[in-house]
């Protein structure tokens, strides 16, 4: 993935037997936008009454790619350990390996249904990861001396994003307590996040294009933020779950503005980095309607829905592609 050129071009310029790809934790980031759609999958199926096909052929693909990406993560550490290292003290790059612990809940959250066990195994684990990494990394945020061009969307994924699936998988597993305080741990994080990054975006120099995509995290906040608040809830959608869904319908409008200008970097995996927001906002919709909702959020649904296919859709083919040619990752 080239998000960052340093990495790249210390990949190119010491290449190794084995293995050549170099499988970057940016890449489980895939396994969201795949866990994202099977659970918006889901939600369609109860509420629409549609065969479960589609659902359990996205989980299994989803489950799939998570276990080699899983393997080739651990293979970097083993005999590229120089490299796993070099990402991990990077100022950027190292706030994907929290996707390793979330990817691995939402795994668990798909195999709940088949592997009730397994689901717990995982989600525990996903969620310990979560908790670990986020506490190491932001306490290193805190010690300060971070220059503010490093400052991008991707600092939302150890507090935010993690928190908010632990609210997410917890409550159908049987933990409404820690879904909850993990829900006010994401979403209290996220308005903290939220006014540094925009004062990043609106002051400093502008992203790097091999950067830009990330700028499609932004959704997730509030997009993820309303599924795990209807998670934690029941009864009819209430007033700030509107305003969260609200608020992402926005972020989503702002990046089909700036889309031209993240286009301007070539397709990689980085990319994907739209995906969880799109299918949470197409979950959260469909959620919202099964709730009893009747107002325009119902009317967005099948929208949402549509896009979220789309989307997801266009990166699948777009990243057979890349891989096929040997671009999706970096070399």
């Amino acid at each position: 993935m080239n998000l960052i050129p340093a990495l790249d071009a210390e990949t190119t310029q010491k290449p190794t037997a084995f293995p050549r790809v170099i499988v970057p934790a940016a890449a489980f980031g895939i396994v969201l936008g795949l866990a994202g759609l099977a659970n918006a999958w889901r939600v369609a199926e109860g509420l629409w009454h549609i065969a479960p096909i589609a659902s359990r052929c996205i989980s299994i693909l989803a489950t799939a790619i998570w276990a080699l990406l899983l393997i080739a993560y651990g293979c970097k550490w083993i005999f590229q350990r120089e490299k796993a290292l070099l990402e991990i003290e990077h100022p950027i790059q190292c706030c994907f390996v929290g996707l390793i612990g979330i990817s691995a809940m939402l795994i668990g959250g798909l195999c709940l249904p088949y592997f009730p066990a397994a689901a717990q195994i995982l989600f525990w684990l996903g969620a310990l990861w979560t908790v670990v990494f986020a506490v190491w990394r932001t306490g290193g945020l805190w010690t300060g001396g971070r220059e503010p061009t490093a400052t991008t969307a991707v600092l939302y994924l150890p507090t935010v994003a993690g928190s908010y699936v632990v609210a997410i998988i917890g409550v159908p597993l049987g933990y409404p307590d820690v879904a909850r305080l993990a829900f006010g741990a994401g979403f209290f994080s996220w308005l903290a996040i939220e006014s540094v990054l925009l004062n990043r975006l609106l002051t400093a120099p502008g992203l790097a294009e091999p950067l830009r995509p990330t700028i499609g995290i932004q959704l997730a906040p509030p997009a993820v933020g309303s599924v795990a608040y209807l998670s934690i809830t029941s009864g009819a959608p209430d007033l700030l779950v509107h305003a969260m869904f609200g608020y992402a319908l926005l972020q989503l409008l702002l990046l089909f503005r700036t889309l031209p200008w993240v286009l301007k970097q070539a397709f990689s995996a980085s990319y994907w980095a739209y995906s969880f927001g799109l299918t949470a906002l197409a979950t959260a919709a469909l959620r919202m309607a099964e709730r009893g909702e009747t107002g325009i959020v119902t009317q967005l649904a099948t929208p949402a829905f549509i896009l979220a296919n789309a989307a997801i859709g266009v990166l699948a083919y777009l990243s057979f592609v890349a891989l096929i040619r040997g671009k999706l990752f970096s070399r």
